[in-house]
């Protein structure tokens, strides 16, 4: 492989711990746009990355496949990919499989990238949900080569990242062929994880993805607790484990959002100290209970899942996010910049505080077309 340090920091520069840039972008009423506003705003942005990583997650672009789960897989190697299919052949039935559509493109090293449409095989469920089932076998494909890796897992969604620029990534999977009614995109600048593919954002699992600006120094005990619940983390990058953890509280424990946020952005003790006593017996309940989950470190991430857009930073906000709506638009972005490039007006506009959250909901979350079908 190519030096990417002489590739994409030819003057050996420090490095910047506030780099990194997010973007989200939904249509509350479920109307399926293009990439281009996405991957402007991303682009305009482009300062806070340094090419060693940039990604794209979008929701609705498979409605002829969207009953099935899409696995997007990457593979380091041939053998890699003739294993992983047995797998697959063994653990669903697929409905329909290919070679990713890519195009020559500013990214750096790409790897061979194939896309599956899959259903699990009812008699090897046993007892299992469908959705713990994949989660089950996506570990199971991430570890047993490390040279396979399924970056996508989810029904009617996928990401799409690599090395390279976000809007150099977009041009490599072709993304203006993509209409999706939810966005969310990402440009990297490696801190102290390694800048190459599998590391890149959106991190995924089913169809919850996150994107995130900051550094998690409880990396290391967010993945020990992680780990006993079945979740391996194979991506050596630090945002891997908010990606298991919104997927284990929300999805798997059926905590609602408000309770989450106070798991990932805990209050101090010293502020529940300072709370009635009912409301501080919870907070040290969740505090208690949860205390490896807490997110320690600087952070704003963008989490979504089919149907929702959720902002939040760390308690004390060491990383921007903001927030905007325009008619049936709502916007996020590292730079209010970036939100204004797409959308010069706004009807509101505002900084999101430190550990509260921002969701943003489907109207009718039964329902998407395309903005063009209107």
């Amino acid at each position: 492989m190519r030096n990417l340090s002489m590739l994409t920091n030819p003057y050996n520069d420090d490095k910047d711990f506030d780099g990194c840039s997010i973007f989200g972008m939904m249509n509350v009423e479920g109307k399926r746009f293009s990439s281009r506003d996405p991957i402007k705003a991303i682009a305009n942005m482009h300062e806070r990355g340094n090419g060693l990583g940039g990604g794209i997650a979008v929701y609705g672009i498979y409605p002829q496949f969207e009953n099935y789960y899409a696995f997007h897989i990457m593979y380091l190697s041939r053998d890699a990919k003739e294993k992983t299919d047995r797998t697959l052949a063994t653990s669903f039935n697929i409905i329909y499989d290919e070679e990713m559509q890519t195009r020559p493109a500013k990214v750096i090293d790409p790897p061979m990238v194939w896309r599956y449409f899959v259903q699990p095989r009812k008699r090897r469920l046993g007892k299992m949900t469908a959705d713990d089932y994949v989660t089950e076998k996506v570990m199971q494909i991430n570890t047993e080569t490390g040279k396979a890796f399924v970056f996508s897992s989810g029904k009617n969604m996928g990401v799409f990242k690599g090395v390279g620029y976000p809007e150099d990534v977009a041009d490599f999977f072709c993304l203006e062929d993509y209409w999706g009614y939810l966005w969310t995109v990402h440009g990297r600048f490696p801190t102290n994880t390694p800048g190459w593919w599998g590391g890149a954002h959106p991190f995924n699992i089913l169809d919850w993805t996150v994107v995130h600006n900051g550094e998690l120094s409880s990396y290391g005990i967010n993945r020990r607790f992680l780990e006993m619940h079945g979740y391996k983390c194979t991506m050596q990058t630090d945002t891997e484990v908010l990606a298991y953890a919104v997927d284990l509280l929300m999805r798997r424990q059926k905590l609602p959002i408000e309770i989450v946020t106070k798991v990932l952005a805990a209050p101090l003790w010293s502020e529940i100290d300072n709370m009635e006593p009912k409301q501080q017996q919870a907070y040290r309940a969740i505090r208690q209970t949860y205390g490896s989950l807490l997110m320690n470190g600087p952070f704003s991430i963008i989490v979504a899942h089919h149907g929702e857009m959720i902002g939040l930073t760390d308690r004390i906000k060491l990383r921007p996010l903001v927030a905007g709506t325009k008619g049936d638009f709502l916007y996020m972005s590292s730079e209010e910049s970036a939100i204004r490039l797409v959308s010069p007006t706004l009807d509101k506009f505002w900084a999101l505080r430190g550990g509260e959250p921002v969701v943003g909901k489907l109207r009718n979350p039964h329902k998407t077309t395309s903005l063009e079908e209107n």
